[in-house]
């Protein structure tokens, strides 16, 4: 809108001309606007393992669990770009490639305090791409807000390699609520099970999306709580994910119809992706 007053017409002028040049598209929106416009894409690449490519073009990681899973579809050979890599735990199929990959692209590695420690003494990942954060911290990066919250889980693993016979400590495992530079936010509780914490993180960040875990042998009705707490003073989580789940599920293991029926008893009509491996899903804010 533009207000006159007197002496106002140079003002009225020179913004007419503005927006004439933008209409046109001889002079481009700045990179802020243009990030609004553009979509988040998100990539299942089987278990918890998802790939996310921001408005701006930076991909971020999220346990990059290939060797040794029998549902991966592509190898370290396949990733030629990444810029930071997530990584709530110390268990074996949350940390993945994660060491391989930040070597082969230089990406950061995000994690908690003991395990990025880990990263650097134990993988021999350079100190500069490791970002140590405990739950209540942040990553305030390239117009992306990463903020690291709780999780209830264990992060302790097996063997830290095939000669070392001490296991991992991973220290306090996490979750990630990731805000891309279009606004849209998406929260990775890690293997969270069910806290009244997930509340406090709806209402605060008010994601879009949730990234749900569904285990094997996860309780249907722990995913459903986690969901519903999400929701709590915010109106805006929209869309549903599950992860750390086989491609086929075993039988007797954990599946979205028994979630979706846990939901629909606890009153949450929020629909579900049964994502494909490999399909490329958009959001904007």
């Amino acid at each position: 809108m533009i207000f006159h007053r007197p002496g106002s017409s140079r003002l009225r002028v020179r913004t007419l001309v503005v927006l004439a040049l933008v209409v046109a598209g001889l002079l481009a929106p700045g990179p802020a606007a243009l990030a609004q416009s553009r979509t988040v894409k998100v990539e299942w690449l089987t278990w918890s393992f998802f790939r996310f490519t921001s408005p701006n073009g930076k991909v971020i990681l999220t346990n990059p669990f290939m060797a040794g899973n029998p549902d991966a579809k592509v190898t370290l050979a396949d990733i030629n770009r990444a810029d930071l890599i997530l990584v709530p735990n110390g268990h074996g199929d949350e940390i993945g490639q994660a060491a391989d990959i930040a070597k082969k692209t230089g990406a950061k590695i995000v994690t908690p305090w003991e395990l990025a420690n880990w990263f650097v003494t134990s993988r021999g990942v350079p100190e500069a791409q490791v970002m140590r954060r405990n739950p209540g911290t942040r990553v305030v990066w390239e117009g992306i807000t990463i903020r690291i919250v709780g999780s209830v889980h264990g992060s302790g693993s097996g063997l830290a390699t095939d000669s070392e016979r001490a296991p991992i400590y991973g220290g306090q495992a996490a979750g990630f609520v990731i805000t891309f530079e279009n606004g849209w936010t998406v929260y990775f509780p890690g293997s969270s099970a069910a806290t009244h914490d997930m509340a406090h993180w709806g209402a605060m960040y008010k994601p879009d999306a949730m990234i749900f875990l569904m285990a094997p042998a996860q309780e249907p009705k722990d995913t459903a709580l986690a969901v519903k707490l999400v929701t709590t003073d915010n109106p805006n989580l929209k869309t549903l994910m599950p992860h750390h789940h086989r491609v086929t599920p075993p039988p007797g293991a954990t599946t979205i119809a028994e979630v979706r029926a846990a939901l629909d008893a606890a009153g949450v009509n929020i629909p579900i992706i049964n994502q494909t491996v490999g399909q490329v899903y958009e959001f904007s804010k």
